[in-house]
This record gives structure tokens, C-alpha cells and sequence, in this order.
């Protein structure tokens, strides 16, 4: 999958820099604190399920119903999608590859 097919809606984004593009796990309670200007209560919840349900964020734990369910889990992004996540926050354009070929 590349950055081009994935389509975050703005509290995903919020929540994914939030988290950081490093695969270090964040807190619940300090993530909610981090984005829970830009989102209400469920809508976070959602949010964080939907990216849970895509494979892009990874929880130690995921029978969660409201915001203060995720005080105490761990969440952090998944490593595998975390360049292609890093890209899709930071749309770079693409250079065109070079017509040059090697010879041999």
C-alpha cells in the first residue's frame, strides 16, 4: 500500500501526530490529553477504532467504549505502516525518476 491510497480524515491525522512516527508506545490518558482539543469525546473513539480496524495503530488492549476506557492503554503506531503513514502526513511531490540507465 502506498501513502497515495490512504485517506485519513482529520482527527485520524490528528491522533496519528500525536502519536508520533516513532514506534514508542503513548499512553492513553496522555493522548487524549494531546488531541482532545480537536475532538470530542466519541468522535476520538471512533477515530481511534477506525485507525485500530485499518491496521495503521496497534493497543495492548481494545474493548475500550469512551475516552475514559483509554486511560490506561498503550497505543503506538504500527511499524509496518509507519513510513507509508509518514508520507501520507507529508505529502511530498514526487521527483520523476531519471531516464538514465546503467550500462553494463
Amino acid at each position: 500500500m502506498s501513502s497515495r491510497e490512504i485517506n485519513l480524515d482529520g482527527g485520524e491525522i490528528s491522533i496519528l501526530k500525536a502519536l508520533g512516527s516513532s514506534s514508542s508506545e503513548t499512553l492513553g490518558k496522555d493522548l487524549v490529553e494531546k488531541v482532545s482539543i480537536d475532538l470530542a469525546g466519541a468522535e476520538f473513539v471512533d477515530a481511534i477504532k477506525g485507525l485500530m480496524a485499518m491496521g495503521y495503530v496497534d493497543a495492548d488492549k481494545s474493548g475500550f467504549y469512551s475516552v475514559e476506557d483509554l486511560g490506561p492503554v498503550y497505543f503506538r503506531i504500527n511499524s509496518g505502516y509507519a513510513k507509508d503513514l509518514k508520507d501520507a502526513l507529508n505529502p511530498q511531490v514526487e521527483r520523476p525518476k531519471s531516464k538514465r540507465v546503467r550500462r553494463e
